[in-house]
């Protein structure tokens, strides 16, 4: 069963972000803005130029873990590129905001021509500022788009890419309006903003859009209130921002029990189902959609590390290595402005461990992504990732 109503709250607001790429981050944070950094420094492709590498490798928890997945998958990035040259200097930011800060600092101050992460949110806060003006790009790995912007990119897959791929299918499969159903906060509000966003660029109305208290009780109260809003408003689908492991179990059973059909009115999920095995079971999924990378890809990821070092990668591991690999794919080019805004944000973009990847001008990206469904209480693909971008891609 689901262990999630103790501490719901918690669980909600971090799990939200969590169970796109398990990326931590919190909206609201200070923005690099254009022009916060150079356009990225020239660079001597025929000698090994220097990559900084942010990692909480001395922070709480499975920070120590989670960092030498982090590394090991930069390092097999780099293996992927043989004809790129680099010399890896990898800083522990000790997982706060004052060791990411001393962390950059260092790396600029000893040459780093790029920085890939730091993880958190608020270490890139901290990063910002001490790369402002130094002509050196960064590749964090959050998912976070308020960090997004100047000199800052994030890796992670987005609130906004989902919403897009779920709202662009849903709106081509005849479904013409959404009702958004958010938890109350600043992961659930986030995610409204990104649902209402997609919803405007796929041409689909907004029917209504509810939100929910982060609680047992208070789900359990709202319940008919949304569904009585949502039935009301005519919306042909449901967009939900809620997280798997925690709000969405009760959610996806007190809506169906209030008379939102999933029959009429078709559940969308911005979080990744198929995350907990348990949530396939739940009535208010059956035949709702929600998105996933390209699945062979990341088996190919994972099939290299575990033949690399004799192990799983956690679930963390492919962003760094998407990191890496762009950084790899250009040096190996040997182009003098491979660090470049305009190298790095390509439309041909790059492969990754997840699939098809870009990165985009204002600090974000587009992944390629499947759309799948459940029936049966099995997860099946509906529209598979596309394997490129540009043209015949994305």
């Amino acid at each position: 069963m689901f262990a999630f109503l103790s501490d719901l709250r918690k669980r909600a607001a971090v799990g939200l972000v969590l169970a796109l790429t398990g990326l931590a981050g919190c909206a609201g944070l200070p923005v690099a803005g254009p022009g916060a950094g150079g356009d990225g420094p020239r660079v001597d492709t025929s000698a090994p130029v220097p990559v900084a590498l942010l990692l909480p490798r001395g922070g709480s928890g499975g920070d120590a873990s989670v960092s030498a997945s982090m590394e090991n998958a930069a390092r097999l990035a780099m293996a992927s590129a043989p004809g790129a040259q680099i010399d890896l200097r990898v800083y522990d930011t000790g997982g706060s905001p004052a060791g990411a800060s001393a962390a950059a600092t260092t790396a600029v101050n000893e040459g780093a021509q790029i920085i890939l992460g730091p993880l958190y949110s608020q270490s890139i806060s901290a990063v910002t500022p001490v790369v402002s003006g130094q002509n050196i790009n960064v590749l964090s790995f959050s998912n976070n788009t308020a960090v997004a912007g100047g000199n800052v990119f994030v890796l992670g897959q987005t609130f906004v890419d989902v919403a897009e791929r779920l709202t662009s299918f849903a709106r081509q499969q005849g479904r013409p309006s959404v009702a958004i159903v958010h938890a109350e906060g600043v992961a659930g509000e986030a995610g409204r903003d990104a649902i209402l966003q997609a919803a405007q660029s796929a041409g689909m109305e907004v029917a209504t859009v509810q939100s929910y208290p982060l609680s047992q009780q208070g789900i359990t109260q709202a319940a008919p209130r949304i569904a009585r809003a949502v039935n009301e408003s005519g919306a042909t689908a449901m967009f939900l921002t809620a997280n798997v492991d925690a709000d969405l179990p009760l959610l996806a059973t007190a809506l169906p029990e209030n008379g939102i059909s999933p029959a009429q009115v078709q559940y969308l999920g911005l979080t990744r189902w198929s995350a907990a095995p348990e949530a396939l079971s739940l009535p208010g999924l059956q035949g709702g959609l929600f998105a996933l990378p390209d699945n062979s890809a990341l088996e190919r990821f994972n099939a290299q590390y575990r033949a690399a070092y004799g192990s799983a990668p956690h679930p963390l591991a492919g962003v760094a290595y998407d990191g890496m690999r762009a950084v790899s794919t250009l040096l190996a080019e040997g182009r003098s402005d491979a660090l470049s805004q305009r190298a790095l944000t390509r439309r041909d973009g790059f492969e990754g461990a997840y699939g098809a990847f870009r990165l985009l001008p204002n600090g974000t990206n587009d992944r390629a992504l499947a759309v799948a469904t459940i029936r049966n209480n099995e997860v099946v693909i509906l529209d598979p990732a596309p394997s490129s971008t540009g043209r015949a891609g994305f």
